[in-house]
């Protein structure tokens, strides 16, 4: 094991150099008076234990090494390489800690990823899912380029031994983003396209499961305009192409179809999000509106909410002698059942407002404060027919959750020199949530949350050690 790895380690820097790296011959003089070769990185590892009741998926013990890597060349070209071994779902379908391998060589305004990585092109096209494959950016100029390419999901067979375990088709994706930006505006377009292989051997247990090969094809477009002085308006539209069955025939006629290879189960969905942000001498106002349809799906995201729509409102600006603190003031507004087709709909309610302090160099303040109301009118049609009056069913209709949080922390660095760096941290926390019905709280339905935290840290710089240590206290009170 350990030979494949320095093998496959020496192969991915043999690769990296020569394939995805450029020589600039006009500067060759003034590369070559660096040091041909510098190294550094780290490793760490660890192990857990676990006794209690089993359950699925969950070993006894686990273990998980992390090494990072990076090689310069001349000062010029560095060659990132990092690398994750664990035991950690060896035996669990995707997406769970896969043992990692990945470089990312980058040279000047060029940088490529290669192995086991993940890169975000957007939050509605592909946000975050890691891949196996290549992908590259570029920044030549005012242009912004990203492209990927490679296998978003191994193919995981059904296993009697293991049936909590969901199978999935092997799932293939790739995609691009281009963008022209300048200090006025900017203008982008990106597409992504994921598609499962149709494992026909599969396909009677695959069917019997609910587990359909599916397609994907997103075209997103972005942009940012400075409408007036100190006035920004930033906006991204998507619409989604989504097969959820390549086995239903095809829809006949039309160049779309034929393009996208359209289907009987293929929808079209859309997002919209735009934010405008206006700046008046230090004070930053902005609101922002999202709307995403029912059942908006990318294959290039883990996981993703869809029909909601947003109307946010934010303020910031820092205050006191030479900004030392900091405010930050928002409330949001969502609201989902957007076709109105759901038997229940949900309004929710959102409010913050965070305060940073800084006195001095060695010392950092913060509190925040937040509360969450969320409104759910359950639709009963049969309450709905037979009411006498519309405030019948008042009480057992409405259904309110309230949520408070309010968070403090300290940190202070009492020691700071070159060779050595002490510091001391404290946190607290309190959350409380309750349960209204007709705007009585639910007698037994009031949960309180008390968490603190008392942290030392200490640094030796010139050894590249940190000894971190921390005493954790929670008192919890839950409803029901």
């Amino acid at each position: 094991m350990r030979n494949k790895i320095l093998l496959l380690l020496l192969a991915n820097i043999i690769y990296g150099t020569i394939y995805s790296q450029q020589v600039d011959l006009d500067n060759i003089g003034n590369i070559t008076k660096n040091r041909p070769f510098t190294f550094n990185g780290g490793i760490s590892a660890g192990t857990v234990m676990y006794g209690g009741t089993p359950q699925p998926g969950r070993q006894d013990w686990t273990y998980y090494l992390n090494g990072s890597l990076n090689a310069s060349i001349y000062g010029q070209v560095n060659i990132p390489i990092s690398i994750n071994l664990t035991n950690l779902g060896a035996d669990l379908s995707y997406p769970s800690l896969p043992n990692r391998f990945s470089i990312h060589p980058s040279y000047k305004w060029a940088t490529a990823h290669i192995g086991d990585v993940s890169m975000t092109f957007s939050p509605y096209t592909l946000n975050g899912h890691q891949f196996t494959g290549a992908g590259v950016e570029l920044s030549p100029g005012k242009f912004r380029i990203a492209a990927m390419g490679g296998r978003l999901l191994k193919k995981v067979d059904y296993s009697v031994e293991h049936p909590e375990i969901m199978p999935n088709y092997k799932r293939m994706g790739y995609g691009l983003k281009a963008e022209y930006d300048t200090d006025k505006y900017a203008i982008g377009l990106t597409y992504f396209g994921a598609k499962d292989s149709k494992e026909e051997d599969m396909r009677i247990t695959f069917d019997s499961l609910g587990v359909m090969p599916m397609q994907n094809s997103v075209l997103a477009f972005n942009t940012r305009i400075s409408l007036v002085s100190n006035l920004t308006l930033i906006a991204e539209y998507a619409i989604s192409m989504l097969t959820r069955d390549q086995h239903a025939p095809k829809e006949s006629g039309g160049l779309v179809n034929n393009i996208f290879n359209k289907r009987t189960s293929t929808n079209t969905y859309n997002a919209f999000n735009a934010r405008i942000n206006y700046q008046l001498l230090k004070n930053t106002i902005g609101i922002g509106y999202e709307r995403i349809d029912p059942d908006y799906q990318t294959l290039g995201a883990y996981y993703f909410n869809n029909d909601y729509e947003n109307i946010t409102l934010n303020f910031t600006r820092p205050f006191l002698k030479d900004d030392k603190a900091n405010i930050a003031v928002s409330f949001g507004v969502q609201r989902d059942d957007l076709n109105k087709d759901k038997e229940e709909s949900t309004n929710r309610y959102v409010g913050s407002i965070n305060l940073n302090y800084t006195p001095t160099e060695n010392l950092q303040l913060s509190a925040n404060y937040s509360t969450y109301q969320s409104h759910r009118n359950i639709k009963s049609q049969f309450d709905y027919i037979n009411e006498t009056s519309p405030y019948q069913n008042l009480d057992t209709l409405n259904f309110t959750q309230m949520s408070q949080n309010l968070d403090g922390s300290v940190m202070y660095t009492f020691k700071k020199t070159e060779k050595q760096n002490q510091r001391a941290s404290l946190n607290l926390s309190y959350q409380t949530a309750a349960d209204k019905q007709g705007g009585i709280s639910i007698p037994g339905n009031v949960s309180r949350f008390v968490n603190s935290a008392l942290g030392y840290g200490i640094s030796f710089i010139p050894q590249g050690v940190n000894i971190n240590s921390s005493f954790n206290a929670s008192y919890n009170y839950g409803g029901g």
